[in-house]
C-alpha cells in the first residue's frame, strides 16, 4: 500500500467488526476469470515459454546489451544497494543483534510494502543476515499471532514507539512476504534458523482459514481470482493494479505445495487477463485503483489516475514477460505503448501523475510535504524495465535514462530514498539480471 502520505486511520477504521510448456503450442489463451471473455494471442510454432526464464534458466542484462561494461553494472548495482541499506541516507535500521526494519523515513513509519521489499532485494543479492533481521523485526512487530486477522501483518507501524497506525492489512505486503520467504527456502533451506518455508505456509494457510469472520478475508478474491485491495469487507471487492503480480502466483504455484498449484495458476492468468482492461488501450496507463473489471476507482482521498502505485505496474509486466512467457503479444504490444507515450512527453522530462487518457490530473496527490509534479526517479526506473519485452525501437533511451539518473534530493529538496530508492535499485537489479526466480538448489 503506497500512500505517499500516511493515512493511519484508513484500515483499522473503515474494517469492520498445470503450466503449458510445449513446442509445438500454436496459440495461447488466456481466461479471464470475471467474464466470459477469452483473450487469445498469436505465437510463435516454438512455445513463447522456451526462451522465458524460468524455463531456460537465462536472464537478460540489458545493461550489457546496450554496451555498459559489466564492471560498471556491478558497482553501479552495488552502490545502489549501498545507499539504501549502508550510506548516510539508508532506509534500513538495524535493531540490537538480531532485528532491522526498513522505513519510510518521509512518513515516519515501516510498511508491510518496504519490508517486504528490503526481504526481496536481500534474497535476490543473497544476503542472509539482513533478510533474516527484517523478518524477525516483521514477525514480532507486525505479524498478528492470533484473533481473526492470526498470521496476516498490521501495514504500517510507528518503528520507534512500535505503536500500529493500523492493525489492518495491505494485500501486497502479504503477496510480497509470501514469495520472499519462499525464494529464501529455495536458496538457504530451513533448517539454518528461520524455517522459511513454514512461514511462508503459515500465511498462506491463515489466508485460506479467513471466511470474513470479524471482517477479515482471503487475500484473494475467489470468485473473481484477483488480489484485494484489503483482505477485509472493504477492500475485498476491488484492487490495486501493481498489486496484480502475475509471477508471483507463478511461484506459489511451484513452491508453495499446499494443493492450491492450480488455483494459483488460474489466479496468474486473471491478474494477466484483469491488466488487459485496467491499461488505458492508447497510453497503456492504469489508475492506482481500479474495480475487478479494470474500470478506474476513486476514493475518498484521491480521484482515479496514474499516480504513485501506478509507477510498479511496468516493472511487474515486465518481469512477468521475462520470467514466465506467458502473455508475450499482448505485453509487447503494452510496451510499445507505454514507451511512445512516455517518449512523446520526453523521456528527461514526462512528469509522474496522469489521467489514464494522458491528461494532467486535475488533483495532485502530495508526497513529502510536496503537492507537485516532477519527473520522479521512481518512474523513470519502472520505465526503464520495459525495455526487458523484447527489443523495442525506443527502449535504449529509457536505458540511457535509468542509467544517468541519481538518487539524490531535487532541486527543491524532495527526496525520497525510500519508494523512489527501491524501485531504482528493483529495476538496476531486474536490467542487470540480478532479479531471478530463485530454484531450489536440490530440486
Amino acid at each position: 500500500m503506497t500512500y505517499r502520505v500516511l493515512i493511519p486511520f484508513f484500515i483499522g477504521a473503515l474494517l469492520t467488526p498445470a503450466i503449458v510448456h510445449s513446442t509445438t503450442i500454436e496459440r495461447q489463451t488466456i481466461k479471464n476469470s470475471n467474464s466470459k471473455v477469452t483473450t487469445t494471442h498469436p505465437v510463435a510454432q516454438e512455445s513463447q515459454q522456451d526462451k522465458a526464464a524460468f524455463y531456460s534458466g537465462q536472464y537478460r542484462n540489458v545493461f550489457l546489451e546496450y554496451g555498459y561494461k559489466k564492471s560498471d553494472i556491478d558497482q553501479k548495482v552495488a552502490k545502489a544497494y549501498h545507499d539504501l541499506f549502508e550510506g548516510p541516507n539508508k532506509v534500513y535500521f538495524e535493531v540490537g543483534d538480531s532485528m532491522a526494519y526498513v522505513s519510510d523515513i518521509k512518513n515516519k513509519d515501516a510498511r508491510t510494502e518496504g519490508l517486504s521489499y528490503g526481504m526481496m532485494v536481500a534474497v535476490q543479492l543473497n544476503k542472509k543476515d539482513v533478510f533474516d533481521r527484517i523478518w524477525r523485526w516483521t514477525r514480532k512487530y507486525l505479524q498478528h499471532h492470533g484473533g481473526a486477522r492470526d498470521s496476516y501483518f498490521a501495514w504500517s507501524v510507528e518503528p520507534n514507539s512500535l505503536k500500529h497506525n493500523s492493525e489492518g492489512s495491505a494485500s501486497d505486503g502479504e503477496l510480497f512476504f509470501i514469495t520472499d520467504l519462499l525464494f529464501a527456502s529455495n536458496r538457504w533451506g530451513n533448517d539454518t534458523g528461520i524455517n522459511y518455508y513454514a512461514e511462508a505456509r503459515k500465511i498462506l494457510d491463515a489466508m485460506w482459514s479467513k471466511d470474513g469472520t470479524d471482517g477479515v478475508r482471503n487475500l484473494i478474491n475467489v470468485e473473481h481470482k484477483l488480489i484485494t485491495f484489503t483482505p477485509d469487507n472493504y477492500g475485498y471487492s476491488w484492487t490495486d493494479p501493481s498489486y496484480n503480480v502475475a509471477s508471483f502466483y507463478e511461484i506459489w504455484a511451484e513452491y508453495a505445495k499446499d494443493g492450491k498449484e492450480q488455483f494459483y495458476r488460474d489466479c496468474a492468468d486473471s491478474a494477466r487477463a484483469y491488466l488487459h482492461k485496467a491499461c488505458n488501450s492508447a497510453t497503456a496507463l492504469n489508475a492506482d485503483y481500479s474495480e475487478f473489471d479494470g474500470k478506474p476507482r476513486s476514493t475518498r482521498w484521491m480521484p482515479a489516475a496514474f499516480r504513485y502505485d501506478s509507477w510498479r505496474v511496468p516493472m511487474n509486466i515486465s518481469m512477468d514477460y521475462a520470467w514466465f512467457g506467458k502473455d508475450k503479444a499482448w505485453q509487447q504490444d503494452y510496451c510499445r505503448r507505454i514507451q511512445k507515450f512516455f517518449s512523446d512527453k520526453g523521456v528527461d522530462t514526462f512528469e509522474d501523475q496522469f489521467k489514464v487518457d494522458g491528461s494532467r490530473p486535475d488533483f495532485i496527490l502530495q508526497a513529502g510535504g510536496f503537492k507537485k509534479l516532477r519527473h520522479s526517479l521512481g518512474l523513470v526506473s519502472t520505465l526503464a524495465t520495459t525495455s526487458m519485452i523484447g527489443d523495442q525501437a525506443q527502449s535504449k533511451k529509457f536505458v540511457d535514462a535509468l542509467w544517468n539518473a541519481k538518487l539524490e534530493p531535487y532541486e527543491d529538496g524532495y527526496f525520497d530514498p525510500y519508494y523512489d530508492g527501491l524501485l531504482y535499485l528493483f529495476s538496476l537489479m531486474h536490467l542487470s539480471g540480478n532479479y531471478q526466480i530463485i530454484k531450489p538448489a536440490n530440486p
